[in-house]
């Protein structure tokens, strides 16, 4: 979504033409696929929502109700539903079926940045220009609790894949991660620049946010730590997602590029879901706790043989593992090097045309 007023839907296969869809009257400030694929929702500084068949018709149905700006669009897990947020200062849920207005949850004090549901569907978590984190029960329509330790207006919100926790982000430059079952803060990232959105892995073991100072980070929450800085937009990040298998993110920017990353976390998808089946703690500097069963998990450690064979085994599996994690680090760099030349060579060519436009504006004044 973009602010031209248009939807664009790229294919990641090579030399697939991309789709535009047009029909909001506004800037696009959201964009979200359904669970299945099979339809996208937008939401627009225009008060309306749209939801979309991708396809090469671009037909799209209105959603009418909210009464200002639609800052987030967010799917149910079983796409049965749409939670949006608004400059109205309300939380409205939507069905996808019966494509109608449900029910609003209305106590925040000022614009609603974003609203998401929890994975099985029974809560909702919206984060606002009050400040505040606020968590829903979407049974009841109540407020059950609201996190009020942002110093700044909150950008952005999300519920961890376990269901258990939530993260938040905004303008104060922090990432802060509660438990929503003791309602207690977990973690605390503290950044020198406005966050201003943020995904988690599918494993949950690792977030990435996107900051005004152009950067992207990823955060290993299993060490409580950063574990990169990805420079490649020329201006504030806006937005940043993880694919749902985990191995691409993608990225949006002032600067009007959109990235596709690829991760190369020294743990895959899968090993990463197994050591979800058990619990452990978390000792990290930026922790408010140390016991975390919040679905955040450490890795096993694997029991030591006291057999030759197997001792070389492990020193090979651990040399193999760090190597590729070097090279996967070497790739990030390559990558981000190759973008800034991109850039550096742009800025030379619109010097030069600002230097050749100044001399012809000399030549003018003299004759």
């Amino acid at each position: 979504g973009s602010m031209d007023s248009c939807l664009m839907i790229w294919s990641m296969k090579p030399q697939m033409r991309a789709y535009r869809f047009v029909g909001h009257k506004d800037a696009v400030m959201c964009v979200q696929f359904s669970p299945s694929g099979h339809l996208v929702a937008s939401g627009s500084r225009d008060k309306t929502v749209r939801l979309w068949i991708p396809s090469l018709k671009g037909e799209s149905t209105v959603f009418k109700a909210h009464t200002a700006t639609v800052r987030s669009v967010n799917f149910s897990s079983d796409g049965q539903s749409i939670v949006t947020a608004s400059d109205d200062k309300t939380v409205k849920v939507w069905t996808v079926h019966r494509q109608k207005f449900l029910f609003s949850l209305s106590q925040h004090i000022n614009w609603v940045r974003c609203a998401r549901f929890s994975p099985d569907g029974r809560l909702i978590v919206s984060s606002s220009d009050d400040k505040t984190v606020k968590l829903w029960d979407k049974t009841s329509r109540e407020c059950i609790h609201s996190f009020c330790e942002h110093a700044g207006f909150v950008n952005h919100v999300d519920f961890h894949p376990s269901g258990t926790c939530i993260a938040a982000a905004g303008t104060d430059s922090t990432v802060k991660l509660w438990d929503v079952r003791m309602n207690r803060l977990l973690q605390h990232y503290q950044g020198n620049s406005v966050v201003n959105s943020l995904s988690f892995h599918p494993s949950g073991n690792y977030l990435v946010t996107a900051s005004n100072d152009s950067t992207l980070k990823i955060l290993d929450l299993l060490e409580g730590r950063l574990l990169y800085t990805l420079h490649g937009h020329q201006g504030p990040a806006t937005c940043v997602a993880f694919s749902r298998s985990g191995d691409l993110f993608a990225s949006g920017g002032s600067d009007e590029q959109v990235m596709v990353w690829k991760t190369n976390f020294d743990a895959d998808y899968g090993d990463a879901l197994k050591t979800q089946k058990s619990g452990s703690t978390v000792d990290g500097c930026h922790h408010t706790g140390s016991e975390m069963d919040s679905g955040i998990h450490h890795k096993k450690t694997r029991t030591q043989d006291s057999g030759r064979n197997h001792e070389q085994q492990e020193v090979e599996a651990s040399l193999a593992n760090t190597l590729e994690h070097i090279m996967g680090q070497l790739d990030v760099l390559t990558q981000t090097v190759s973008i800034l030349e991109q850039r550096l060579t742009l800025t030379e060519d619109k010097l030069k045309e600002c230097l050749e436009n100044q001399q012809k504006i000399i030549q003018n004044k003299t004759n």
